[in-house]
Order: structure tokens, then sequence, then C-alpha cells
């Protein structure tokens, strides 16, 4: 599948090998329909699986989707075969900035650029609650126009990963750019350490060489908790001064993107603009007949399907797709299917007619159905019943206009309840709307 010349899903045509790590390549590609270039990273799903890395891919998957900006390589659509996972993506034509920067230092206004725009992107992704936590010139890619596009976020963190100290405690990233409390694993922000990077990335530009470096790793990691570096004579006063402010061991007292942004030397020829655009989502894949997934326009019958007042489902591409499906959810190899407190099914009904069966289950039931936007009920008891309060979140999300996943799960209560509840009410007032219940159709065919 990933030789050259070959064809995936009769959509992309495979090109030459672009780069490769321990499990994964990427390869250049072309949209068959269009003539877009794009980038294809092939992810082995049986080393994923073995080694472990279900929710890096999965989080990575998650952190692209969050992440559309200029600055940010995007990710197009995303495809699944029994074997593998293939990620397609933005071709950034100009490489890696590393390979710019290991022919010398830049010029002053080139850095700049490049760090303003590093800077945008790092900001938003910020915004986003998204940490990348391994910055550095080898994953800032750069575009036919010469624009700055971060890439690489298989390291990242999401701010949800946060402990009960609101630190990350994970330490990771490359050792030359990571910042010192990462070093000394006692929990850090994951903001402040991305801004250390960004700092370390700064004066690479500037210098065309690293402000820690040593032999000795142990002497570097000591020269990058005393923030122990020279500037060379050519940088300007100004940067100087700003690379302090970046390069402070206390992340406490580090300078924050919003005052970088202020700072007269980053002003400078600064497009404020380019700060808050935002890439316009394309057309997300969805799922098609033979459970591959390739891109589908969203039926404009969908709506019409549902009632006025009913709440209109999420769409669900193929990033939550890849999230749902059992081939990443290894829960089943420590929980049995009626002791989860979230479970999904899929329904080739209308939304309508899901919603409507559902409202007869709440009512028969005795729980109060609430209605919320994008295809969300809840069904409550309050807490003044003798038996408790009880909330059950029930979402679905729409493939097609016939073809939908329900999600159910309990966001209140007792389990040992909820589970009764689902075994012995909910899922026999299902049956003839369910097509499969998640887990259940792939145990059927080991059977």
């Amino acid at each position: 599948m990933e030789n050259k010349g070959n064809v995936l899903m009769k959509r992309y045509d495979f090109g030459r090998l672009l780069g490769q790590g321990n499990f994964a390549k990427v390869y250049y590609g072309r949209n068959l329909e269009s003539g877009q270039s794009v980038a294809i990273k092939v992810i082995d799903k049986e080393k994923v699986l073995k080694i472990g890395l279900i929710d890096q891919t999965k989080r990575e998957i998650s952190v692209m989707r969050l992440v559309k900006h200029p600055n940010v390589v995007q990710l197009y659509e995303v495809m699944a075969t029994k074997t593998k996972i293939y990620f397609i993506m933005e071709y950034a034509k100009g490489g890696e900035l590393f390979h710019k920067v290991a022919k010398g230092r830049l010029k002053e206004d080139v850095a700049r650029k490049y760090f303003q725009q590093l800077i945008c992107a790092v900001d938003f992704c910020h915004s986003r609650g998204v940490y990348h936590r391994d910055l550095k010139p080898e994953n800032l890619l750069l575009d036919e126009n010469g624009n700055l596009k971060v890439t690489d976020f298989g390291l990242s963190a999401l701010a949800e990963s946060k402990r009960q100290d609101g630190l990350l405690h994970t330490t990771c990233g490359t050792p030359a750019y990571v910042a010192p409390e990462v070093i000394s694993r006692r929990g850090y922000d994951g903001v402040k350490a991305d801004i250390w990077s960004c700092g370390v990335i700064l004066f690479v530009l500037l210098a065309g060489h690293l402000p820690f470096h040593d032999s000795n790793l142990m002497e570097m990691y000591r020269k990058i908790s005393k923030a122990d570096f020279k500037c060379p004579n050519w940088f300007p006063l100004e940067v100087r001064k700003l690379l302090c402010r970046i390069l402070d061991p206390n992340p406490y007292t580090r300078i924050p993107i919003a005052k970088i942004m202020e700072n007269p030397w980053f002003r400078k020829g600064f497009n404020a603009k380019s700060k808050t655009i935002e890439v316009e989502s394309k057309e997300m894949p969805t799922l098609n007949a033979d459970g591959i997934l390739s891109p589908c326009g969203a039926s404009s019958g969908a709506a019409a399907e549902a009632k006025i007042e009913s709440p209109k489902p999420t769409n669900l591409n193929a990033f939550d797709i890849i999230s749902l499906s059992t081939g990443f959810d290894l829960s089943g190899l420590f929980v049995e299917n009626d002791q989860k407190e979230q479970v999904q099914f899929t329904s080739a009904k209308p939304a309508s007619a899901i919603i409507s069966r559902l409202e007869e289950i709440g009512k028969h039931l005795k729980l109060k159905v609430v209605k919320k936007d994008r295809g969300l009920l809840k069904f409550e008891r309050p807490n003044e019943s003798i038996r408790g309060a009880l909330c059950i979140d029930i979402e679905i999300f729409e493939i097609t206009s016939s073809f939908h996943v329900v999600e159910v799960k309990k966001s209140r209560g007792d389990i040992l309840e909820y589970q009764k509840i689902l075994k012995l009410d909910i899922r026999p007032a299902l049956k003839d709307i369910v097509w499969a219940w998640q887990g259940e159709e792939q145990q059927q065919q080991q059977q």
C-alpha cells in the first residue's frame, strides 16, 4: 500500500518517502480528484497496539482536530484499514526549518518572521488547551511561500491531562529544547514550558547553534537549569533582553506570550491579524458502506428528518469514528460490556426515530427527559427521589442521514442502578432500532 505509484483507497496517489520514525512513515501524496499535494502519514495499527501507543495516537488526532491555524500543519482526513491508519495532512513543500538553519544562522528579519509565526501558532494552541511539548526546528516546516507550520503533536498534552496540582508530570521533549522545570520532574506548566522552547528556537535561528550544548548530558542539564548561556555579539540588545526574559529558569517570572507580543523587537513588521486567523474547516470524512473512512458530503435531508423541536445530532467525523472504533477501545479487556459506565451502539434508523424511542423509554422509567442542542438528551432523576439522583447522558452522532452512532453514559448516580436500568430497560427497548452495540459485533465474529 505504501510503495511508490500505489493508490490509497482510489483517492490518493502514493509518492516518495518524506521521512519516517519508529512507528510511522510519511509519504508525499496527491489527491487524484483535485490534484492537491498532501503528506500521508502511515501508522501501523499492530505496532500501536503492541507498544501501547493507543492513547498517544488518539490524543494526536484530538489535538490536530482542535488546532486549525495558518501556522499549524492541517490534518485533512483520516482513513483506516484493518492494519493501517492514514493521516492525510497538509504538505509543506519547503521541508524542515532545521535544514535551513543547518546551513547557517538566519538574517534578523527572517528569524523574526519565523518567530512571530511560531508564537502565534503556539499561542493559538494554548488557547485551545493544547501544549506541544516538543517544539524544535525539526518540528517546524515551511510551505511553498516560506510560511512556518508547526507539526508533530505526538508528544502534546491537553489541559485535561493536568493533575490536581494543575501541572503536567510527564518528562518529554528533546533535551536541548526542554525547560528546566520539565527536567526537575516536579511538575510543570505546559504553557511556560512551550515558551522556553520557543526562546531556544529563537536563539538557534539567530545564532546558528544551540544556547545550551555540552557532550555531557548532565552538564547540559546544569546549564539549562541555571540558564547559563551567552548571546553572540551580533545579537541586537533588544533581542538579548527578550531572550533573558524568555529563557528565565524560574517559570513563575518567565515572560508570558502576551508580553512577548507587546515587545518592540517582536512587533516590527508583525501582522496582528495572523494571531487570530483560523483556517476554515474543510468538509470532514465520514464512514462509507464498506466501513472505510472516506469523504462524503453531508446529507441535505438530514435535518429535515428530525422534528423541529428535536435536538440535531452531532455530525460524526473521522476523528470521532476512530476514537469510538473497537480497534482503539481496550476497555473490553478489563470490563464487561454490561459493566461499563459508557456504551455506544449504531443504528440505521433516522435521528427522529431514535429520539422518539428514547423519549418513550425515559417516560416509562419515570425519568425527566431534557433535550439539549447537538443531539444530546438527558435522563434525570433529582436528589429528592428516595433512590437518589441519577443522570444518564445520551448523545447522537450523525454519520449519514440514515446511520448514527449513539453514546449512552452515566454522568451522575449509582453505577449499579445505572447498569441495571441499561441491561433490563434501555437495551431491550432499543432492540429493534439497534444495528449493533460497540464491541459485540467483534465478539460475534470471533465466535
